[in-house]
């Protein structure tokens, strides 16, 4: 990777700008005007069954009554039976009754899908398959909600912008789930921050450590890409990583706050832990921003340790949390601007904003905020893995892509599968952890 950052680096957009822009989105003005032509039944159709993909099945749901609107869950689609099946009966229970016929199974069912009719598009897969989704239900003129973050590594970023185009000239919402932008707490703090209550800001510090996820071993009859799809969470191809599906939360709020991206990231990490999949346990990354500014990045994913989620910017006259605290230096604390919400639940507010911004003929774009946030959660973890200095710039440039790759779950194709190897840095390759030797017994 490169080490010097371009002198054309673009400056950071103003975050007033992006304040009144979600404003706009409908937030701060709870009234709707339908646009012409706009339908009252919008059918959506959701592509993959797990966790949180039923969550955003009943949050459209609630959205939609907000807003007085007929929403229909017409299609399933996700790559196992068992899923698929779970959420169309958990569906029929609260009077949602999708049909067999359309309800697919396989890692080729979103196509299936997205050809059934339906006006809206949930993801919930694994972020690996986000880009070649994305792009197909964009492809075919679809509203699309998908959840965070869009790609594993910086090819899958290149994918993502280049379909956002598509969705732009055919006026599609693209509305992603990162819920802090529609959380009436972060919207009121980042109005005054946009103002300059705590003047610019030369530093700070994010956080997301938790305890170990979740492991699904492998089952009897599963192919190699059955089982790595199932076990997702675990191998960087599909989660891109706990700093990529998790911690992209609150790098999404940085990159807010701060006005821009990155322009480079230096790293380290390492796995202590983990004993399946390729992920790293801890992340430590130095984020370098424009005019020098510095913020560190920490998160963490073992149990029992010190656990935080958190946001701490440093500005000229104060500091913040982002989420409803600012307080000056002399120790004033600041009121935060109220914000006016349909919903409570900023889960149900995504929503709603994407409902109103297609009502309303003016359809709410995330697409790229959401993709340079999970760029730059990548930039982050390939310094860790690499050892190296890496230049936003020419990562992109590079557009490196991971494998396998989306496509290859559709045919297979996805290679041997092996668990415990991971990268070292400092040009090393990968290392395979050694099997312990079991402790002789004392004899009696």
């Amino acid at each position: 990777m490169g080490e010097k950052p371009s002198q054309d680096t673009p400056r950071p957009r103003s975050t007033k700008t992006a304040t009144a822009a979600m404003a706009a989105a409908g937030l701060a003005v709870l009234g709707t005007r339908r646009a012409k032509g706009a339908p009252k039944v919008f059918r959506a159709g959701l592509i993959g069954c797990g966790g949180r993909g039923n969550g955003a099945a009943r949050d459209i749901l609630q959205a939609g009554k907000v807003l007085g609107l007929d929403i229909k869950l017409t299609a399933l689609a996700d790559a196992f039976e068992h899923r698929v099946k779970g959420t169309q009966a958990g569906l029929k229970k609260s009077g949602h009754d999708i049909p067999d016929s359309h309800c697919f199974v396989g890692f080729d069912g979103y196509k299936k899908l997205i050809d059934s009719g339906v006006d809206i598009v949930l993801m919930a897969t694994p972020p690996g398959f986000r880009p070649l989704h994305f792009e197909t239900a964009v492809k075919a003129g679809k509203h699309t909600f998908f959840e965070k973050p869009v790609a594993v590594d910086p090819a899958g970023c290149t994918r993502m912008l280049e379909a956002s185009k598509i969705a732009r000239q055919k006026n599609l919402a693209c509305v992603t789930g990162t819920i802090y932008r529609h959380h009436t707490a972060y919207l009121g703090t980042h109005k005054l921050i946009a103002d300059g209550a705590i003047g610019r800001i030369r530093g700070g510090a994010i956080y997301y450590c938790t305890g170990r996820l979740w492991v699904r071993p492998r089952q009897p009859g599963q192919t190699d890409a059955e089982y790595m799809a199932n076990n997702w969470y675990n191998y960087v191809q599909l989660s891109g990583d706990h700093i990529v599906e998790q911690h992209v939360h609150t790098i999404d709020v940085l990159n807010w706050f701060m006005g821009s991206h990155p322009i480079a990231a230096t790293g380290f990490g390492w796995r202590h832990r983990r004993k399946t999949g390729n992920l790293y346990d801890e992340l430590s990354i130095d984020y370098e921003y424009i005019d020098g500014v510095r913020i560190h990045s920490m998160c963490r994913q073992i149990s029992g340790c010190w656990s935080s989620v958190n946001r701490h910017l440093v500005g000229e006259k104060g500091w913040t949390n982002c989420a409803g605290k600012v307080q000056l230096w002399d120790g004033t604390k600041l009121d935060i601007p109220q914000v006016k919400s349909d919903h409570s639940n900023p889960y149900v507010q995504e929503h709603v904003d994407m409902l109103r911004s297609i009502l309303d003929g003016k359809p709410l774009d995330e697409t790229e905020n959401i993709t340079h946030s999970t760029a730059t959660a990548i930039i982050g973890r390939d310094s860790a893995y690499t050892g190296k200095r890496i230049v936003w710039e020419q990562m992109m440039k590079e557009n490196q892509q991971l494998t396998p790759t989306p496509e290859d779950f559709e045919t297979g194709d996805v290679g041997d599968v092996e668990d415990d190897i991971w990268p070292i840095p400092g040009g090393a390759g990968a290392r395979k952890r050694k099997p312990r030797k079991k402790k002789a017994q004392a004899k009696k």
